[in-house]
């Protein structure tokens, strides 16, 4: 069946297969799945879809992005699947920088919200970067815990850096009309938003393209 969400309930399909049930008025969230979950699995993936229908709830804006923090300042990292998102924010995080969240990114408003303290690293990942535990496959996929510190509550949303593959490293920054066309495109829940505005908001931070090859020598640059 596909998802259904409504004001007061929600039903999504799990891609590992099963589905979460969503209960506004309960305050509930229910794993439906044909195998046992442990308590790592719900943090993440599972929680990720469930809290981006209930912030959608609480007129909260949610996006597939990871985000870190420097001097105090929230950065959103967006990429595509397999755009080395998680093991750049693994990387950020062991030269002193703080991560915010990894795959999911709830807002209120311009104001990121803190997701899970974990950092789910690929088998290369890990091993390149000496980092994570292994928690077998998780969701649809093996992964590698990565555990994070706390982070600060209270940080500003300063803007957006967009990952691509190049042949060197390099910046470039992304017209506000672009900016907005890529944050619909990875908005954490596939229905109107709740307040519409925001996202014209977050849409007027500034942005940066980041591209660079596809090798682990590029990470120091």
């Amino acid at each position: 069946a596909p998802d259904r969400v409504s004001d007061s309930q929600a039903r999504l399909q799990l891609r590992s297969g099963g589905e979460l049930l969503i209960d506004r008025g309960a305050g509930r969230v229910l794993a439906r799945v044909p195998h046992e979950v442990r308590p790592d699995e719900l943090v993440h993936p599972y929680l990720a879809p469930a809290a981006a229908v209930i912030g959608r709830w609480l007129g909260r804006e949610s996006l597939h992005a990871g985000a870190f923090s420097v001097d105090a300042r929230v950065w959103g990292l967006i990429g595509t699947r397999e755009s080395g998102k998680s093991s750049t924010l693994a990387a950020l995080t062991s030269r002193g920088c703080g991560v915010v969240c990894d795959d999911m990114l709830v807002l209120e408003g311009t104001t990121p919200l803190a997701g899970p303290r974990s950092v789910d690293l690929r088998a290369d990942a890990a091993e390149r970067l000496d980092a994570g535990e292994p928690i077998g496959v998780t969701g649809a996929r093996e992964r590698w815990r990565m555990r994070l510190p706390p982070v600060a509550t209270d940080l500003a949303l300063e803007g957006w850096i967009f990952l691509a593959w190049g042949d060197a490293v390099s910046v470039r920054p992304v017209g506000a009309g672009d900016r907005l066309s890529r944050l619909l495109g990875e908005r954490g829940v596939r229905l109107p938003p709740a307040r519409p505005e925001v996202l014209v908001d977050l849409a007027e931070l500034p942005g940066w393209e980041l591209s660079r090859p596809r090798g682990w020598d590029s990470v120091d640059a």
